[in-house]
């Protein structure tokens, strides 16, 4: 029997006739109105506790290098550039955990490999509890960055294979919407503990991870590839609930699967459909670290002495708040608005706000002599210096934070998911490292001012490629978007 003459049928037998009518409901809404969400959203939540450990390795090192810094014992003290490399090593491990968990998701599956990636965080943190000198620090740090790379390529396409379209936009956005919380709640935890017990704390996450997972279901598309139809229809069971027809949704997903196959090839890359979203999903990832989101993070500090905000901790704790919250309206707006939309506002928002910062550093350059001038000339400033940073890390938020990782988990074909994310992530990973290696670089070149209009060139470049280039997502499922890249008729 023919694709499609199966899903309407298995349909109609739970609907009738009426409802079957063509006009009167489409077999996709037909079949999302007996979907129910409950246990979708409890494996969401527990693959969402490996994001917020990849925001608890973040966060970290913000918290616990001022500290390593005056640390009594001379075996574990940083200097400058040690510090440098506490907080930037991570993306080394990451670039490598990206390139192992390509391989991870195809060999191991998705489920098995997020169980493993705690294995990582924990060794790490475990290593840093432990550490007797810098090098131990180094090797625990390096741990958990590989615990990041892993993380960040498998959790954004588990949800995505797990969820549905109603609801894929704001579950995929709960990835960013859980590191930024990790990364708040490693700021508020160094205010409160020494470092030793703030790696204690941020192994927790990881642990419950690996724990819950034991309990959650492989993704159906993944069961799918490898021919494992009855444990699909079984994992689908679960994700949407007993009165879902879920042999339909089996039927579609097999259905593209036989179109397009099951392994990937070299000869794949010749395929619009394989090298289009690959361009695209590298691009974003690259643009994503281009904004310079690094660079204003690390000109906070500085920031918040000009402004004259004594308790710095306090106000790194508030730089966290607004990542959450924006990153939350984002997750709230993202099946609405739409991805497009969103990475548009925020490259304008982050390119204004951009722009600003250069301004700032330019009047202060004039005013003050230098980037280091006098307290008056900084408080009389500081008004602009606030402004557009909270403006900058609002606009990253709400759509070049979440929106590349949610992207790339949406618009590749399930042969070559592994491979091209290992190569999004590759890029993101390193790109930070290069960026945040170079910053100082940058600085001495072309100023603060054009460094940062450096940035803001870079943020309006974001939004045409977007306006050009990025696909709509929102409201399509994941064989509807392959077929878009196809050119084919969609299932």
């Amino acid at each position: 029997m023919d694709a499609q003459n199966e899903r309407t049928r298995l349909l109609d037998a739970e609907d009738g006739d009426e409802e079957a009518r063509p006009g009167v409901r489409s077999e996709q809404d037909t079949y999302l109105d007996k979907v129910r969400n409950g246990k979708l959203y409890l494996a969401v939540f527990v693959s969402v506790l490996g994001p917020l450990s990849f925001g608890c390795v973040l966060g970290y090192s913000s918290s616990a290098i001022p500290e390593l810094s005056s640390i009594p014992d001379p075996r574990l003290r940083l200097d400058q550039d040690q510090a440098s490399w506490f907080g930037s090593i991570v993306t080394v491990g990451a670039a490598g955990g990206g390139l192992l968990g390509g391989w991870m998701v195809e060999k191991l599956g998705r489920k098995l490999s997020l169980m493993l990636c705690s294995l990582p965080f924990v060794c790490g943190f475990t290593v840093i509890v432990a550490a007797k000198n810098v090098w131990m620090l180094y090797v625990g740090r390096v741990l958990t960055g590989l615990a990041c790379g892993v993380t960040s390529l498998v959790v954004p396409l588990y949800i995505s294979e797990m969820a549905h379209e109603r609801v894929r936009g704001t579950l995929g956005s709960c990835v960013q919407l859980m590191v930024v919380t990790g990364i708040c709640g490693a700021y508020v935890g160094g205010a409160l503990q020494d470092w030793r017990w703030l790696a204690v704390c941020c192994s927790v996450p990881p642990v419950l991870l690996m724990m819950g997972m034991c309990w959650m279901p492989e993704t159906p598309r993944f069961l799918l590839s490898r021919g494992r139809r009855r444990e699909a229809e079984e994992a689908l069971r679960f994700l949407r609930g007993p009165e879902a027809p879920v042999a339909w949704e089996c039927a579609r997903i097999q259905d593209a699967f036989n179109d397009q196959g099951t392994r990937f090839q070299v000869s794949d890359l010749r395929e619009p459909g394989v090298y289009k979203p690959l361009c695209i999903g590298v691009l974003l990832m690259f643009f994503q670290q281009a904004t310079g989101i690094n660079a204003v993070m690390f000109y906070a500090e500085s920031i918040f002495k000009e402004a004259h905000l004594e308790n710095e901790e306090v106000a790194t704790v508030m730089v966290g708040l607004i990542q959450v919250v924006f990153t939350a309206v984002a997750a709230l707006v993202m099946d609405r608005a739409g991805r497009k939309v969103l990475l548009i506002v925020s490259g304008v928002t982050m390119a204004i706000s951009a722009a600003a910062f250069g301004v700032y550093f330019k009047l202060h350059h004039h005013a003050a002599g230098g980037l280091h001038g006098g307290p008056d000339v900084g408080a009389s400033l500081s008004w602009l210096a606030l402004g557009s940073m909270g403006l900058f890390i609002a606009g990253f938020a709400l759509g070049w934070g979440p929106i590349p990782w949610l992207v790339m988990s949406e618009i590749f074909p399930t042969r070559v998911r592994g491979v091209a994310s290992a190569a999004c992530v590759l890029t993101n990973w390193s790109n930070a490292f290069i960026v945040t290696k170079t910053f100082h670089l940058l600085m001495d070149a072309l100023t603060s001012a054009g460094t940062f209009w450096l940035f803001a060139a870079m943020c309006a470049l974001n939004v045409l490629f977007t306006i050009v280039f990025v696909p709509e997502t929102k409201g399509r499922t994941l064989e509807q978007i392959e077929a878009r890249f196809r050119g084919t008729p969609a299932p």
